[in-house]
């Protein structure tokens, strides 16, 4: 490896700092071979001046088999008295922050896909089971009803059009509870819910618990016992469990994007329901829509049909884009 050493001046003629009889005065650092070898204290004087000198750049040049690198050194120049040190080495402070920009993001990005992807096996595992209780509930309650031989027919239709009600009724009272109780002595754990969130989970989802609980107390009562009341009961708890899956789906999934929903966002009465949902957390219309399946009609009452469009062409936007 061979190393040269290589020096750049000014051709510019130096100011006329040399005193009487100091000899010829050079126009350039490169100047005539006797500049060469005159004093080192007459070749190299110190100069004073007011004004900014040109910099000297001192470039050590390292030879390889592979080719030539060069490593520029610090250059130095003179204002006034003080001497200024000039670093041209190193990488911008602007690059640095990008970098340190770009290694959050990719932090958050990954800690993000961590969070769902925690929260859609939570939610796949809770549905299936739920679902496949329910299932199965149904199933050998019924069987064991006709184990005499008789249908219970009344029983059986009790069942089913109440659980159709209670699914219905779910929505209505999720309404009321939202706009009657969770905004108001029960904001402090449900406005964990209008907060970015930190982690799979948010203190608002308690409430998922508190709706189960009244579910599995019915299903229980009216798996164990026969006759029209208990099927009324069964029906009731049926009902809610089915709310409670499709409200998970259509409102963690879809509108907040906890986990993905695949198909379910191509619905347009679904993308509308996104859409009237998203204005309730921007506070447009002093919180309505407080329902969610229903959310569009609640709009259309207080004529917000026009900012509902909006937002469903918004999404339609968003959705192509990614």
């Amino acid at each position: 490896m061979a190393i040269g050493l290589s020096t750049v001046g000014s051709s510019q003629a130096l100011p006329p700092l040399y005193g009487p009889g100091s000899g010829p005065k050079p126009t350039s650092f490169l100047g005539p071979i006797s500049f060469l070898y005159r004093p080192v204290h007459r070749r190299f004087p110190v100069y004073r001046s007011n004004r900014r000198e040109k910099s000297l750049t001192i470039c050590f040049v390292l030879e390889e088999q592979r080719g030539l690198r060069g490593f520029e050194t610090e250059s130095t120049s003179t204002s006034g008295n003080d001497d200024e040190i000039v670093n041209v080495t190193g990488v911008s402070t602007e690059n640095d922050d990008s970098l340190i920009l770009a290694a959050r993001l990719s932090e958050k990005l990954a800690r993000k896909k961590s969070e769902r992807f925690t929260y859609l096996i939570a939610a796949v595992m809770s549905s299936l089971g739920i679902t496949s209780m329910a299932v199965m509930a149904v199933y050998y309650r019924f069987y064991w009803q006709m184990e005499g031989g008789e249908v219970p027919v009344t029983e059986m239709l009790g069942t089913f059009f109440l659980s159709v009600g209670a699914a219905v009724g779910m929505e209505f009272w999720a309404r009321w509870a939202h706009r009657a109780l969770w905004h108001a002595s029960l904001w402090h754990m449900h406005e964990s819910h209008h907060k970015p969130r930190e982690g799979p989970f948010e203190l608002n989802d308690v409430f998922a618990i508190i709706n189960a609980v009244p579910a599995i107390g019915l299903l229980s009562y009216g798996f164990f016992h026969k006759g029209l009341v208990p099927g009324l009961c069964f029906g009731a708890g049926l009902g809610i469990t089915v709310f409670g899956i499709a409200y998970m789906f259509v409102h963690d999934g879809l509108v907040h994007k906890r986990f993905p929903v695949g198909p379910i966002a191509d619905v347009p009465y679904f993308r509308r329901v996104a859409s009237a949902h998203k204005l309730h957390h921007s506070d447009k219309f002093n919180g309505v829509p407080y329902g969610l399946f229903l959310g569009p009609k609640e709009l259309e009452e207080v004529g917000g049909l026009e900012k509902l469009e909006k937002e469903i062409n918004r999404r339609i936007k968003s959705s192509k884009g990614s």
